[in-house]
């Protein structure tokens, strides 16, 4: 993603106070007529959802096998989901905004005649570096964030530098004033590739990324021919969100639902974000059918998510402080099909990960409303960091209370999370994450519909509670399993790939 300076339309203080008293917590009956929410929950069907999904990867082979933002394959994605509610009876809203786009074209690294696994950074300029390979060495806990780091021997050559401490960006400058021709940066986790963005409008030398092992087994190679080769495209786009509200409940207290619509541009994007978009249709689509409930409830589908939440935080920076305090609370779906999946519920009372944001009031009643639906149901769940590196990070920065649900995405799972949901130990909770084999088929169709019954029960649940209740939420208390944590980050990050296990739906630019 790019580094954005994100503006709001909101004083967040004044936001704050007046939200932290109005989240709609619900218990199981039902406060308006109509079904109870496990009933409404049992009339959202799997296979339902597995039809729009069916559609999104038809749209995906059809557009060049992508449905990323600024693409026909997008279009015809919003086109789709616009046509149902539409059918539905909905009343929709584009929301239209421009955005700057990275694409990566070429990633090759070759050292001594082999070729190696790296990763471009975003907004990377492009560029073939052919030197030697050099190495930064540093004794401190802030190695190539100082131009001391980088000798005058690391003149012509591709230099290899740990992660840690200051931006992508400053160390490139670095590398580049003192004469390399491309730098290589070293994850400082296992296993994990560096998601990374020197920011947009970068200039300069190419940088890739490589793993931790893949860093260490070429220390040992300094001195060998190297070939870094990247190309990157940037363009500016225009591309949109997707808006609907139901025409009935009170305007003045609304639940809001949403999900990024638009995939990487490297596949189809079926589990990520194709399962979040297709849950929440289908739960609009029902819920349309009913006709009547307490408070309205907004269904969003959001714009250029990969290229670092812009849609949504277009659509929370576009509100008055009055708009965005009829919104009692926000939930999110981003990736709830995971073949290996784990059941998460974004950690707001922070009894497993303490949260790298400020979790808005409010938000750990929402979070309730999920973790006792699945204790009801005895379903195992485990925390996940709520780091505000999806599609809500907009909405707690302007203090509106949130949750969600995850399944995992570049995290190894482990045996404890086996032991509770299946699955196998030791790989990722989605190999084919951000890649072209996110297709149908990549989808776990068993996690898939745990978390819409889910999505359901909770938006019917408070969807039909009539009172807005003065919460006071003071965390701890349930904790289960260890978290997958939804990490890795948008904006500056502390230094580290992931944050608690965390996956990264997006580009860091710390280093």
């Amino acid at each position: 993603m790019s580094l954005r300076t994100r503006r709001t339309g909101l004083t967040i203080a004044t936001a704050a106070a007046t939200l932290a008293g109005s989240v709609l917590i619900a218990g199981p009956a039902s406060a308006g007529g109509g079904p109870s929410p496990n009933e409404f929950a049992r009339e959202v069907e799997t296979g339902e959802v597995v039809e729009h999904l069916e559609e999104f990867q038809e749209i995906a082979d059809e557009n060049g096998g992508t449905r990323a933002s600024g693409t026909p394959g997008y279009d015809a994605s919003g086109d789709y989901v616009q046509e149902e509610l539409e059918d539905a009876g909905y009343e929709v809203e584009r929301q239209y905004f421009d955005f700057v786009s990275s694409t990566t074209v070429t990633e090759t690294l070759t050292v001594g005649g082999a070729l190696v696994e790296v990763q471009a950074l975003e907004f990377s300029p492009s560029g073939t570096a052919t030197g030697t390979l050099s190495a930064v060495v540093a004794d401190d806990a802030t190695p190539g964030c100082e131009a001391t780091d980088f000798p005058a021997t690391v003149a012509g050559t591709v230099v290899l530098v740990p992660r840690g401490i200051c931006t992508f960006a400053e160390k490139q400058q670095f590398a580049a004033a003192a004469g390399a021709l491309g730098i290589i940066i070293i994850n400082n986790v296992p296993d994990e590739p560096v998601n990374g963005t020197l920011g947009e409008g970068a200039t300069g030398i190419p940088v890739g990324g490589v793993t931790q092992a893949t860093g260490e087994a070429l220390l040992g190679q300094v001195g060998a021919a190297a070939v870094l080769d990247i190309v990157v495209d940037v363009a500016e786009m225009t591309t949109f969100n997707l808006i609907a509200q139901t025409p009935f409940g009170d305007p003045d207290n609304v639940i809001m639902l949403g999900a990024h619509l638009d995939s990487v541009p490297e596949g189809a994007g079926i589990n990520d974000n194709g399962t979040g978009s297709a849950g929440i249709l289908e739960v609009a689509i029902e819920l349309a059918d009913e006709e009547r409930t307490q408070n309205a409830v907004r269904f969003a589908w959001w714009g250029a998510e990969e290229s670092g939440l812009i849609g949504s935080s277009e659509y929370v920076a576009s509100l008055t402080e009055a708009e965005a305090g009829q919104i009692t609370g926000y939930l999110n779906f981003d990736m709830i099909g995971s073949p290996n999946y784990i059941i998460g519920v974004y950690d707001a009372n922070q009894s497993t990960y303490e949260a790298p944001v400020a979790v808005p009031a409010g938000s750990e009643s929402l979070e309730q409303v999920f973790t006792d639906y699945f204790d009801r149901k005895r379903q195992p769940w485990v925390d996940t960091e709520f780091s505000g590196r999806s599609d809500y990070q907009g909405f707690i920065d302007a203090g509106i209370p949130a949750s969600g649900l995850f399944t995992g995405a570049d995290d190894v799972k482990t045996e404890e999370e086996v032991a509770l949901f299946g699955g196998t130990a030791g790989i990722t909770h989605d190999p084919n994450y951000h890649s072209p084999a996110d297709d149908l088929s990549n989808v776990n169709r068993t996690a898939l519909g745990i978390n819409v019954k889910a999505i359901a029960y909770a938006t019917w649940s408070l969807a039909q509670d009539p009172t807005p209740l003065d919460l006071t939420d003071n965390g701890g208390g349930h904790g289960h399993g260890h978290g997958g944590g939804h990490g890795g980050g948008h904006g500056s990050g502390d230094g580290h790939g992931h944050g608690h296990g965390g996956h990264d739906k997006g580009h860091d630019a710390a280093a």
